[in-house]
C-alpha cells in the first residue's frame, strides 16, 4: 500500500509532515535515485534518500515513543536561541535514529505540560487545527473578572490574527494578584491566552498549561523533569488520536469536567472524545496554584529514561 511521502518521512521520526514537505520543495529528498516531488507516493520497496541518506522506514505497527515534560518558567521550546537561553530539548534523553518533535509549544514564561514524540505524524495529528483538541491552563491574573468581561472572552475577542476565545472559564478563587481561573481553548496560536486576557483589561502575570486533549500534567511530575508513556498508555493515546475517531461536538454549554478519579491515569483523562468527560472538574484550592503531588522519587537521575514511570530526581 503506498502512502505520501511526507507522511512516512514524518512517521519515521524525521520531523512534522510541514517540515518535510519543505525539504521535499527544497529537492532534499530522493526516491529511487530521482529527485522526489510534493504529492508523491512511496512503497516499503522504495528506496528513500534525505540529503543522500538512506532512510530505514520503520514498521507501522511499531509505536512512537512519547514523553511527558513539566516546563519551568524560563526556558525556550527550540533547539537554538541566539541569546543563550536554556532550551527544553536539552532536558531530554538521547534517541537514537530520529528526533524529539515537540507538540506545541509554550511561551518562555509559560510553565506546566510539553508532548514530545518521535512522529512526526502523531504530533501533526494533535497540532492540526482541524482536530481541535482541548488545551487547558491554570491562569493567574491581576484583578478578577466581572462576569461581562467572562462572557465576552466566552462569545469571542477579535486579536489581530483572528477572532478568539475560551470554550469553558471558571473562577478558582483568590484575591488581588493571587486570583485563579481555568481555562479551555481549542486552537495554541502564539502567547494566545494572555493576548485574550489583555483584550479584556487583564493582565496575566502566571500561566500553567495542566491539560493537552486527553493528556494531562501528572500531578508527581516536578518541574524540569519528564517521564515516558508505556506501551498500553501509548496505545491508547494512538487510539484515541486515529482517524476513526469521531468528529469534535460543539459545547452548548462550559464542558462537564472529568471525574477527579481520572487523575490516576497516567495522562490524567480516559481515551474518550474530549467533550465526552462527565463528571466534576478538580477542584484546585481556591487561590493557589494547581498542586504538584509528592516529590519525585529517588533514586534515578536525570536524562535517565525512568524506570517504570518513576522521575528522575531534582538536583
Amino acid at each position: 500500500m503506498s502512502e505520501k511521502l511526507q507522511k512516512v518521512l514524518a512517521q519515521a521520526g524525521l520531523g512534522s509532515r510541514r517540515e518535510l514537505e519543505q525539504w521535499i520543495a527544497a529537492g532534499r529528498v530522493s526516491v529511487n535515485g530521482q529527485v522526489a516531488e510534493l504529492g508523491v507516493r512511496v512503497e516499503d520497496r522504495d528506496l528513500i534518500r534525505v540529503d543522500g541518506r538512506i532512510i530505514r522506514l520503520k514498521s507501522q505497527e511499531a509505536l512512537p515513543r512519547v514523553l511527558l515534560y513539566h516546563k519551568p518558567e524560563g526556558e525556550i521550546v527550540s533547539r537554538g536561541d541566539p541569546s543563550g537561553r536554556p532550551s527544553v530539548f536539552e532536558r531530554l534523553p538521547q534517541v537514537r535514529g530520529s528526533k524529539w518533535i515537540a507538540v506545541g509549544r509554550l511561551d518562555f514564561n509559560t510553565s506546566g505540560l510539553l508532548i514530545f514524540t518521535t512522529s512526526g505524524d502523531l504530533a501533526n495529528r494533535l497540532m492540526h487545527p482541524s482536530f481541535e483538541i482541548e488545551r487547558e491552563y491554570a491562569v493567574r491574573v491581576l484583578g478578577v473578572l466581572t462576569k461581562e468581561q467572562i462572557n465576552q472572552l466566552k462569545t469571542g475577542i477579535e486579536l489581530e490574527d483572528g477572532p478568539a476565545k475560551f470554550e469553558w472559564i471558571v473562577d478558582q478563587g483568590g484575591e488581588g494578584s493571587n486570583h485563579w481561573y481555568r481555562v479551555i481553548l481549542k486552537e495554541g496560536r502564539n502567547r494566545e491566552v494572555r493576548r485574550i486576557f489583555e483584550m479584556v483589561g487583564m493582565k496575566v502575570s502566571r500561566l500553567m498549561r495542566v491539560r493537552f486533549g486527553i493528556v494531562g500534567l501528572p500531578p508527581r511530575l516536578t518541574r524540569g523533569h519528564w517521564l515516558e508513556l508505556e506501551p498500553p498508555e501509548l496505545a491508547k493515546l494512538m487510539e484515541w488520536v486515529a482517524p476513526a475517531k469521531e468528529p469534535v461536538v460543539e459545547h452548548e454549554e462550559a464542558p462537564s469536567a472529568p471525574d477527579p478519579s481520572m487523575r490516576r491515569s497516567p495522562y490524567g483523562r480516559k481515551p474518550a472524545a474530549v467533550n465526552k468527560n462527565a463528571g466534576k472538574r478538580d477542584q484546585t484550592a481556591k487561590g493557589k496554584a494547581p498542586g504538584r503531588g509528592k516529590p519525585a522519587a529517588a533514586g534515578a537521575k536525570r536524562g535517565q529514561a525512568p524506570k517504570r514511570r518513576a522521575i528522575p530526581r531534582s538536583s
